[in-house]
């Protein structure tokens, strides 16, 4: 479980995060890597097609290694075959193609998660869930550890090709692991029962979560879909880091090392807030968090080519994003139904994700376009005055340093006030707990 948490972990990272830089270390447009952040949509709206494989087996490959395991080695060997293709090509010049191997790879991987979890589900025993689901949850982090580090530190000596090739070989970790687990016990079913399950898959729980939660569904559905949406809307973290000045060793050793250690911290702070304070407490303050990452952020957009100052935005952020997330999963895991819980959950997990993925898509044109005002004599150019001591080597490839500091200042403070909502959203959606608890 461990190695298969990595074998998940692994391609999102590469193609979602480590991608980006790459792109505008060879100065790729914001607008145009923001348009990348759209292929994340497959992992929003994978419930669509998770009934074909939960239901339908592969010829020949599913009579050897079971239902789950088939479809696993299938979307692992889709992945290695994107990420190795992306390793021989110059991706930055090369933009369609990049993109199309970014949307199979994200295909595979979503598609890789949906077999993982149900062989996880399915392979252990309800005493060994616990562990199962902690190793998977360890091996998705050290995924995001190593794509996210390994790469921009082998990307400086040896070239960012050479970098994928190294992460191509690391999915053979995925494969072998599911070559040695053991196979669940599943009957794929005949196609007379396609019916019933697609009714059971989608309309079954979707009728009961309303039935259950009354006039509260609307609120909770808009709750879940806003509550992360400050930090999904921040799809150009890493085009930043690069902006600013920073070397790709340091954006690795702080943004991709420390940042892992601070959000487990506020994992573990968020995990500690729901048990004390309580879920409805905890769920306010997690939605504090977003704005408060956001106006980190703006800060850092004003200091420049800090070091110490990256430090301090990346544990505010990775740390404040732990904590909503935590809050979030706890939030959603309350809202299912016994006997529907897998696939309500499935469907919330995906929507939450949507809205922000979708305006995250239109974040490198707020910033280019907030950046053009301020150059070009606007309502923002006076906003041009704060930034006019930037240290020596901050935004060094920009026309002009001040402006597009401006931009991402304008941008960051526009994705806190997006979270602004969500506080009111959760207070009331507290109250009305209080009430329904009391009544």
């Amino acid at each position: 479980m461990l190695a298969l948490g990595f074998s998940s972990g692994l391609p999102a990272v590469l193609v979602f995060g480590t991608l980006s830089i790459w792109l505008r270390a060879r100065s790729v447009s914001l607008e145009t890597i923001a348009f990348f952040s759209l292929v994340s949509l497959v992992y929003s709206v994978k419930f669509i097609w998770a009934p074909v494989v939960d239901r339908v087996g592969l010829p020949l490959i599913t009579a050897r290694l079971g239902l789950r395991r088939s479809w696993m080695l299938v979307s692992q060997l889709l992945v290695a075959l994107g990420l190795c293709i992306l390793a021989g090509i110059d991706a930055p010049a090369r933009l369609q193609l990049t993109a199309a191997l970014a949307g199979l790879i994200g295909l595979a991987s979503a598609t890789q998660d949906i077999a993982i979890d149900a062989w996880r589900i399915e392979a252990g025993s309800e005493s060994r869930s616990g562990v199962l689901a902690a190793s998977y949850q360890w091996g998705y982090r050290i995924a995001m550890l190593v794509a996210g580090a390994v790469p921009l530190m082998l990307a400086e000596p040896f070239g960012w090709n050479a970098s994928y090739a190294a992460m191509t070989a690391l999915t053979s970790i995925g494969m072998v692991a599911v070559l040695l687990a053991p196979a669940e016990d599943v009957i794929v079913p005949t196609r007379a029962h396609a019916i019933n399950h697609v009714t059971r898959a989608f309309i079954d729980p979707v009728r009961d979560f309303f039935h259950q939660h009354g006039r509260g569904a609307a609120l909770a559905l808009v709750l879940v879909c806003t509550y992360r949406l400050p930090d999904l809307v921040r799809s150009i973290g890493g085009p930043f880091y690069i902006d600013i000045g920073f070397t790709l060793a340091e954006i690795a050793r702080v943004q991709r090392v420390w940042g892992i250690v601070m959000t487990m911290v506020g994992v573990g702070a968020g995990g500690v807030a729901v048990t004390r304070f309580g879920l409805r407490r905890a769920l306010v303050i997690g939605a504090a968090c977003g704005p408060i990452a956001g106006i980190a952020l703006a800060w850092m957009a004003m200091e420049g080519r800090n070091l110490l100052a990256l430090v301090v935005t990346t544990s505010i952020e990775q740390a404040a994003g732990g904590f909503a997330g935590t809050c979030l999963i706890a939030y959603m895991s309350s809202l299912t139904s016994r006997g529907f819980t897998a696939t309500q959950y499935a469907l919330l997990s995906s929507l939450f994700t949507l809205p922000g993925r979708l305006l995250g898509s239109q974040s490198g044109r707020i910033v280019e376009a907030a950046a053009n005002a301020a150059a070009g004599g606007t309502v923002l150019t006076p906003v041009i005055s704060l930034f006019s001591t930037l240290p020596a080597g901050s935004y060094a490839t920009a026309a002009m340093p001040s402006a597009l500091a401006a931009g991402y200042a304008v941008f960051f403070v526009y994705s806190a006030a997006l979270g602004l909502p969500t506080i009111l959203l959760a207070l009331k959606a507290r109250h009305f707990q209080t009430q329904a608890i009391s009544g």
